[in-house]
């Protein structure tokens, strides 16, 4: 379970198991489709939702994370918003100029060589795409993730908490794929250990707060789709 991320990753057994391990796989490129799904938004709270593909991050020790996507969010007012963005962690997410509407059919790439990281989303819909090269000092290659999350928000001095997941109802991912020490394959290919995720909030004694969360899906057999689906009651 996670108190921000709901859906898949994958990585060498014993990371799956213990957090960390000493000869991990390297995973260097992740990718899916998606139909970018329409929030419900209402008057009176702000809300907020991401779906991305990306490298890393998954580890309880990870100092890094590579990762692309979607966000569908509400305004305070109750008005959709939708764009896409790339994050490079620790630093901040990037909005990319990129139309995304709801319906629109999204593929979102991260492919990783040596320090360099190449990031990449499509809208097929539109016809328009995004391509953009950096450089990483140390990328974190130990896991790759499709994941629909609740975003966090952070102060100026550091102080994270997760924000309210919109009610994006369901999102599917498909086409998955990955690569790991040069052989590709997808969510459950026996070369790699699958997780399942759900997104489940963390509740404090006394502080009454939305139990709203996300499940995945079960994976096709073919280890190539899974849908997350907005969950207004997650417990633990």
């Amino acid at each position: 379970m996670s108190t921000n991320w709901a859906g898949y990753a994958i990585a060498d057994a014993q990371t799956i198991d213990t957090g960390s391990s000493t000869t991990p796989l390297t995973f260097t490129s992740v990718t899916a489709t998606w139909r970018e799904p329409k929030v419900t938004c209402s008057a009176g709270s702000s809300s907020f939702s991401a779906f991305w593909v990306g490298l890393g991050g998954l580890s309880s020790s990870s100092q890094a994370l590579e990762q692309i996507g979607t966000a569908a969010n509400c305004t305070a007012s109750g008005k959709p918003v939708y764009y896409a963005w790339y994050e490079l962690v620790p630093a901040a997410s990037v909005p990319i100029s990129l139309m995304v509407r709801p319906g629109d059919t999204i593929t979102a790439s991260v492919n990783v060589s040596g320090t360099n990281v190449l990031l990449q989303v499509k809208n097929r819909t539109r016809r328009t795409s995004f391509t953009k090269s950096l450089t990483m000092a140390e990328p974190d290659l130990t896991s790759a993730e499709w994941i629909a999350e609740a975003p966090s928000g952070c102060t100026q001095n550091g102080d994270c908490r997760v924000l309210s997941l919109s009610n994006f109802g369901r999102v599917t991912f498909t086409k998955i794929a990955a690569i790991a020490d040069d052989h590709p394959g997808t969510v459950t290919d026996p070369t790699w250990a699958p997780e399942l995720i759900r997104l489940v909030p963390e509740l404090s004694p006394g502080v009454k707060r939305s139990q709203v969360g996300a499940t995945p899906s079960t994976v096709s057999t073919d280890g190539r789709t899974f849908g997350v689906a907005w969950d207004p009651a997650a417990t633990r």
